[in-house]
């Protein structure tokens, strides 16, 4: 199990799995046939696989994943179960206001099932659906919520409350904050355990799962054939749940999304200095920033912060980056002691880094590969995924059934909607737009106006949503 200060692998994995990688993985040693192949371990491919075991118990069912299940962003993220509702106008523009609507009943709806699941299938996995505040730090932030809750009142699917100034600051632990919204459909939750508790289930309905099993290569002619390093699987169908680690294998979704990072730290557990700031519950607290600050306590006492956009992958590369202590201490360590002066003295235990695939729209999307339509995909969750998972689950095993229903038919089954420019014009771009936005932002704590220019140039990343947190 890792201790504290030992930064030979991510704290996130580890502190789950201390005592279950003892236990040696399934590896595929033999050719075999199946029903569907899922490729990925993650948390999409373990929800498509446990739907279509729910409702079509015969089906032969196989999940390879290329390390641990949950080794990838399912189990490396900060751990925000949060809904897509401040991203309603969004989603209107995107899908139209009817469809929009449906989506964030149903991103809600997936904090409750999740919730449910786990106490059903006892899966510890530190969950407490203690809400969310979303909050402004800075006079610039200010406001920031008022058009889309006026939106999501027009439809009756506003979930949010105006807190008052003081209440946002002693339930969120700081006094940075000078405007918050509160919503109780969002939850915190221990990634990696959640993950690992999937898998039990997953096996437990019958779903085979080989870890330490990458796809080396896909032959898409009938029959599917997955070339494993010991063994092919020949499958009716496939589902492609790799997410961010997609982009190695299937270049034509490079410029579909973009890899960025979400870094994290987490301190040693101090359960009583978080009681004295009023952190005494597992809501997540998010600023209003293009790449946002989002933190949360852990149930032993830990202070978790993360903060989005930061280390952009030059052609998609999943780089050595993404599983080694966070490059960006120093832009966490000046955040943390700006949100918790108090605790300005306090180490961080661990920090960490994980991978986002970004869209365009700042939206996952799904559809069927071209040379095949038996092969069905789903990738982009742009950061906040730990509970839009539940959805894509539903929409690939949907597919994967070949079903017309509100999940198919959601407006996410449409494949990218839309594309980044070719390296080194999309890379070069990104470095220009972030730094502009560090600026800007730098500004705004400063209570100063920003540079014309960076205002302009933070536009860009408007669009791709204020996500890296979930």
């Amino acid at each position: 199990m890792l201790k504290d200060n030992d930064n030979f692998q991510p704290y996130w994995f580890a502190q789950a799995m201390g005592i279950e990688v003892l236990a040696q993985p399934h590896v595929l040693k033999n050719d075999i046939q199946t029903d569907v192949c899922i490729v990925g371990g993650g948390y999409t491919g373990l929800w498509t696989a446990i739907n279509l075991k729910q409702t079509q118990p015969d089906l032969d069912i196989v999940v390879i994943d290329k390390g641990l299940c949950g080794s990838g962003a399912s189990g490396r993220n900060g751990g925000c179960m949060l809904t897509w509702s401040t991203k309603y106008l969004s989603m209107k523009k995107l899908y139209g206001e009817e469809k929009a609507a449906q989506l964030v009943s149903a991103s809600e709806q997936a904090i409750y099932e999740i919730e449910a699941f786990c106490n059903e299938h006892d899966i510890d996995a530190q969950l407490r659906r203690h809400g969310t505040l979303y909050t402004a730090t800075n006079t610039a932030q200010e406001g920031s919520m008022v058009g889309v809750l006026h939106a999501l009142n027009k439809q009756d699917i506003n979930s949010w409350q105006a807190w008052e100034k003081d209440k946002v600051q002693l339930d969120a632990g700081s006094k940075i904050h000078s405007e918050g919204y509160y919503s109780p459909a969002a939850a915190s939750v221990q990634p990696a355990m959640l993950a690992r508790g999937l898998k039990r289930v997953a096996e437990s309905l019958g779903v085979k799962v080989y870890e330490n099993t990458p796809m080396e290569d896909i032959n898409t002619e009938v029959p599917i054939t997955i070339t494993t390093p010991q063994a092919d699987i020949f499958a009716k169908k496939v589902v492609l749940a790799l997410n961010a680690w997609m982009l190695e294998q299937f270049p034509e979704f490079k410029r579909s999304v973009v890899l960025v990072s979400s870094d994290m730290a987490i301190t040693k557990p101090i359960p009583e200095k978080l009681d004295e700031m009023g952190l005494k519950d597992g809501k997540t607290i998010v600023d209003s920033r293009t790449f946002v600050h989002y933190y949360r306590s852990t149930p032993d006492g830990r202070l978790m912060l993360g903060k989005g956009g930061n280390y952009f992958s030059f052609a998609n590369r999943i780089s050595k980056v993404f599983d080694q202590p966070s490059r960006y201490q120093s832009l966490l360590r000046s955040a943390f002691n700006r949100f918790f002066p108090s605790l300005a003295e306090q180490s961080f235990a661990a920090t960490w880094t994980g991978a986002s695939d970004r869209s365009v729209t700042g939206m996952p999307f799904f559809g069927q590969l071209k040379q095949n339509k038996d092969i069905v995909y789903g990738l982009g969750y742009s950061g906040n995924g730990v509970a839009q998972t539940w959805i894509g689950g539903k929409i690939l095993s949907s597919m994967v059934q070949e079903q017309q229903n509100k999940w198919t038919e959601c407006g996410l089954v449409s494949g990218p909607k839309g594309y980044f420019p070719p390296e080194p014009i999309r890379w070069t771009g990104a470095m220009i737009v972030r730094n502009a936005i560090r600026r800007k932002e730098a500004a705004e704590d400063a209570e100063q106006k920003p540079a014309w220019v960076d205002k302009q140039l933070a536009k860009f990343a408007d669009a791709a949503g204020k996500a890296d947190k979930g």
